[in-house]
């Protein structure tokens, strides 16, 4: 809601040559007085010796206030995922049936 108390929705436009998204294994923070810059890139872990190759996917920079509301959002979304990770996990009961 805007201070009107008038709810508007998100209209966010998905550019369909970004609908598949990006894979990344490996994020990098770093911040300054006025913003965070979070880089994803894709490493490539299998390598034996010598420096690990990896390829930067997407880097994306947020105000210190967006930052913490993705925490939040993050932190929220992770608990729920646990749940039900933790959910499906829980040992079947002698007499229950299978599922």
């Amino acid at each position: 809601m805007n201070g009107d108390g008038v709810e508007r929705q998100l209209n966010i436009h998905l550019d369909p040559a970004h609908l598949a998204g990006v894979y990344s294994n490996f994020a990098n923070i770093s911040f300054s007085d006025y913003e965070f810059t979070v880089t994803f890139a894709r490493i490539d872990h299998e390598v034996e010796e010598g420096d690990v190759p990896g390829v930067v996917v997407s880097r994306v920079n947020l105000s210190p206030r967006f930052m913490k509301e993705l925490l939040d959002a993050m932190s929220d979304s992770w608990s729920k995922w646990t749940t039900t990770q933790g959910i499906k996990n829980l040992p079947e009961t002698p007499g229950t049936p299978d599922r």
